[in-house]
């Protein structure tokens, strides 16, 4: 994929929709993702759930969280979602932004885009970070995952069906920059484009679905601005 195939993705994108702990942020950077997914297990265990061998072993907290859907438990999904929502929180305030992050967020709107967060984070942890850095006036809606419903986050396309809902658009003038290949699976089911940010090494290659793939956050700024020209 080339800088051709980004630029031709941007063109027709008025509506940039921006998963958030990657491509905004890093969310767990003072706050090991580990010792969360740790916290979160404990949690389980004290509410009597037995736990398999590969949540044992599981270090993403979402996965964690993920895996609460399966026990037909919902007051126990609300626990560990509430949880993962205190955690989010604080972990946001030491969150490390992302290398041009915010200029593509303030680049997007300055070229007469609109900008929402999709994240499988929660929204109040989106909005804590956004204000800290004092951008919550350029990102609308945020949307977070389902509040004790984490089998409806992506790659279920429910959270970017529900930005695309908001902004009363069109899938066909949004794209989703995301560092994963559910974020890939869920802007493709809600008919959304897909731009994979590669920012580890060996993503490249599992993005060959998306319809363009970055490096760096700043080749988006420059993207923006070719196609101002």
């Amino acid at each position: 994929m080339t800088a051709a195939d980004l630029a031709k993705v941007i063109d027709r994108a008025r509506v940039i929709l921006l998963d958030f702990d990657g491509p905004v942020c890093s969310i767990f950077a003072q706050r090991p993702a580990p010792t969360v997914a740790h916290e979160l297990r404990r949690l389980l265990v004290d509410q009597g759930v037995t736990l398999p061998p590969e949540i044992l072993a599981e270090r993403d907290p979402l996965a964690v969280l993920r895996f609460t859907a399966t026990l037909g438990r919902p007051a126990v999904v609300r626990v560990i979602d509430q949880a993962m929502t205190g955690e989010e929180v604080t972990a946001a305030r030491t969150a490390t932004p992302t290398p041009y992050g915010r200029e593509v967020i303030v680049a997007a709107q300055q070229t007469g885009r609109r900008v929402a967060v999709v994240s499988n984070n929660s929204a109040e942890s989106v909005h804590a970070y956004l204000s800290a850095r004092r951008l919550s006036g350029y990102v609308h809606p945020v949307i977070g995952r389902p509040e004790a419903a984490p089998e409806r986050m992506k790659p279920d396309p429910f959270p970017v069906l529900e930005a695309v809902r908001e902004l009363g658009a069109e899938p066909a003038d949004c794209v989703l920059v995301g560092d994963s290949e559910t974020d890939i699976q869920a802007a493709h089911a809600a008919g959304v484009a897909a731009v994979g940010y590669a920012n580890k090494p060996g993503k490249r290659e599992r993005f060959a679905a998306a319809e363009a793939v970055i490096d760096s956050m700043a080749e988006l700024v420059a993207a923006f601005a070719v196609d101002e020209l």
